[in-house]
């Protein structure tokens, strides 16, 4: 089967190693996306076990589209719709992409779902109904260089969603970002590692979700059940694989998220909780400069307030001061890793990066930020 990832911006080197690491093959990294075959086994598995990517789509069909005719025309010829949607159930169809008279991707999605509900009133004088929400099949349909390109969603959200986090900060990272950035750093479980400004905790449950094995979709509703093919002996065979806990002989660091706000650092709380992971990580309800560090060496990490989604620019010059001389004071060689969506403020930090890595916030442009610290 051709698929396709959907991935931030920054991660599709570590995106795409993940997916051979899982099984993939012919993998191709490109801008936000990352193409590549897998077998069935190897998709139940992506979308169990994938940490990085947030959609997986499935070619199911392409075929040319210069305009509104071929694309009505192509639908309908395109796949065996009997097989792949019985009136009986519901759909969807997102489109993303452009082609001649079909600049809308609403108006676009729109000739789908006609063509679609034309053909099945002619065939068996039924048809699906339009579902938003919570779809029975979810179509794609992708339009470039007069091209169209069918898949099927193999979720009906995005895979960011874990199920650990109701309780977030006032602005979270999401989980598939924040685990790709803890992949970067290449923390293994052997030295501490603090958030000294951990919010809803995500850097630090997404690094032990990681280092554990859990699965991060577990709790999650597939749509790839829906399809014609589906083989609930491989699916069963995966999900067996994939409710498995790595264990470990040796005690791990400690794994310590500080949050100054009380009501925020119970939300921390009750998201590690919810993750399963209370034996592992703690969350202080302190400033960062109360924060005594554990002993020996480690990784700060942390994704302070850049002056665009939370406060003024100048109100935040002091916290990046207190952090750099927090950490030049209390954190002599342990390494910091900094998410940065404002160089106007990263340079109070008083510290050199030693690398840095361009990657997307949502829509912020930001830089992943590493520091020796001396």
């Amino acid at each position: 089967m051709k698929l396709v990832a959907s991935i931030s911006q920054g991660l599709e080197k570590e995106g795409a190693q993940e997916l051979i690491e899982l099984g993939a093959q012919a993998v191709k990294a490109s801008r936000r996306h990352i193409l590549f075959e897998a077998d069935m086994a190897c998709l139940y598995r992506l979308h169990l076990r994938s940490r990085l990517s947030f959609r997986f789509l499935r070619e199911i069909a392409r075929f040319p589209c210069y305009g509104p005719i071929e694309l009505y025309s192509g639908i309908q010829s395109a796949i065996d719709w009997e097989n792949w949607l019985q009136p009986n159930k519901s759909f969807r169809v997102d489109v993303t992409g452009f082609g001649d008279g079909l600049s809308h991707t609403h108006y676009t999605a729109l000739q789908v779902k006609n063509s679609i509900i034309d053909l099945q009133r002619e065939r068996w004088g039924m048809r699906s109904s339009i579902e938003l929400n919570n779809p029975d099949i979810c179509f794609h349909l992708h339009l470039a260089n007069n091209q169209a390109v069918l898949s099927v969603d193999g979720t009906n959200s995005s895979l960011h969603k874990r199920g650990y986090r109701p309780a977030v900060g006032i602005a979270p990272i999401k989980e598939t970002l924040a685990a790709g950035l803890m992949r970067m750093t290449g923390w293994d479980g052997t030295n501490n590692l603090v958030d000294p400004l951990c919010g809803s905790g995500t850097f630090l449950i997404e690094a032990v979700s990681s280092l554990l094995g859990i699965a991060s979709g577990m709790n999650k509703q597939f749509l790839f059940k829906n399809w014609p093919d589906f083989d609930l002996s491989i699916w069963d065979r995966e999900l067996n694989i994939a409710s498995k806990v790595k264990t470990f002989n040796k005690k791990l660091p400690k794994i310590i998220g500080c949050e100054l706000d009380e009501i925020t650092a119970d939300s921390a709380r009750g998201n590690v909780k919810k993750a399963g992971l209370e034996n592992y990580i703690q969350i202080i309800n302190c400033s960062f400069q109360e924060l005594k560090l554990p002993s020996g060496l480690g990784l700060l990490i942390c994704n302070p307030p850049y002056g665009k989604r939370i406060g003024e620019e100048n109100q935040l010059t002091n916290l990046y001061k207190q952090l750099g001389e927090y950490c030049k004071n209390k954190a002599s060689g342990w390494d910091l890793w900094l998410l940065n969506g404002n160089p106007k403020l990263s340079k109070y930090i008083g510290m050199k990066a030693n690398r840095r890595f361009q990657v997307n916030n949502g829509s912020i442009d930001c830089r992943w930020l590493n520091y020796k610290i001396k």
